[in-house]
């Protein structure tokens, strides 16, 4: 079968405590970077292999070598800038290492400079038995956050040139990526959920933006990266609300941006945030094209209780009442771990979560 899978998930998992207490000794200059990469390779090694026996297909490296799901991606961009943190989600707990969200800024020329997740995948390739899976940042995730003001006048007075070299940049990552042999892909997207919160919405105008008219720019943005992929390579998207330590950041259906979203990113399947009534109802699904997959997230990774199987059969069918079920899956509604913090759960909550969404893709469809 070719992906997304019946039974899939999003990307990151929550750390070892070994890569968790090596990392923050290599960030303190006590360990080499190569010591550290053996490290994590061991935990990505023996997680992988926990991975498949949940009868999972879609296989990650659990994002280990990363801080952040965007960030560490990003910053290896010529001409992005990371500074301080911006004010924290009230709802969100302070972290013991005093974490605030990063601001990222354009402060010159956008370039991709090096290969930035290839290493990664080539060793990830090399030790599953199933289907190699990389999820990287969205290219929106350079723009939303601060719009015009952040991105350098001198360096792009023309908006157009902008959007133009971070979709070159963009390409030339997916290019090298495919050529090692990745042919799952995601693209991880906050910005478009965030876009179905009047809050957000409000914010953006206050920016300058057009919340009406962001969607469809974000449209074209993403298929500028993806358009005239090989036909043998699968692009997702992953719509977020936040999900910083079990915790969120914006709420709100996703009727403010369904039709553009669906009918818009020439995108394969869509991995949609549907836990609690955040995401609001069903019916934003009428728009999905039959060509395409929705892979709806019924199963939280923000809390440990474990849902009930019945119930999360009985969601899908409702979801089937406006799309044809052959085009659904199911995952977790976002990563367990999209910082290197972890959310607020156990590695063995987080495995029963696991093991739950293929479970109830067996019991669905018959099969994971």
């Amino acid at each position: 079968m070719k992906p997304p899978f019946r039974a899939d998930h999003v990307g990151s998992l929550l750390r070892t405590e070994s890569v968790k207490t090596n990392r923050h000794e290599w960030k303190l200059g006590n360990l080499p970077a190569e010591e550290l990469r053996a490290i994590e390779d061991a935990a990505i090694l023996e997680t992988v292999k926990k991975l498949e026996s949940t009868g999972m297909k879609a296989i990650t490296d659990g994002e280990f070598r990363r801080d952040y799901f965007h960030l560490d991606f990003l910053k290896e961009l010529a001409g992005v800038t990371v500074t301080g943190g911006m004010d924290a989600n009230p709802n969100a707990k302070v972290a013991e290492d005093g974490f605030k969200p990063p601001v990222l800024s354009v402060t010159g020329k956008l370039q991709h400079q090096k290969d930035i997740q290839v290493a990664d995948f080539n060793y990830l390739k090399s030790i599953v038995t199933q289907t190699p899976k990389v999820s990287i940042p969205s290219p929106t995730m350079i723009h939303f956050r601060g719009g015009r003001k952040s991105i350098d006048i001198q360096a792009y007075p023309d908006m157009d040139e902008f959007f133009y070299d971070l979709s070159k940049a963009y390409k030339q990552e997916i290019d090298h990526l495919y050529a090692a042999g990745l042919r799952y892909l995601q693209l991880d997207d906050t910005n478009l959920a965030y876009l179905c919160d009047p809050k957000m919405r409000a914010a953006a105008a206050e920016r300058g933006e057009d919340p009406n008219e962001l969607p469809r720019t974000y449209a074209a943005l993403i298929n500028s990266v993806i358009d005239n992929r090989p036909s043998d390579l699968t692009v997702g998207i992953h719509l977020c609300r936040g999900n910083y330590r079990s915790t969120w950041f914006a709420e709100g259906g996703y009727e403010p941006v369904a039709e553009i979203l669906f009918n818009e990113i020439n995108v394969d399947a869509y991995f949609l945030e549907y836990d609690d009534e955040r995401s609001g109802d069903f019916a934003p699904l009428r728009f999905v094209p039959k060509n395409k997959h929705v892979v709806l997230g019924i199963i939280s990774s923000k809390v440990k209780e474990l849902e009930n199987i019945d119930d999360l059969c009985k969601r899908i069918d409702e979801a089937a009442q406006y799309m044809p079920l052959e085009n659904l899956c199911v995952s977790p509604q976002c990563g367990f771990s999209s910082t290197h913090h972890g959310n607020d759960m156990t590695h063995d909550d987080q495995w029963r979560k696991i093991e739950l969404v293929v479970n109830t893709a067996i019991k669905v469809w018959g099969e994971a």
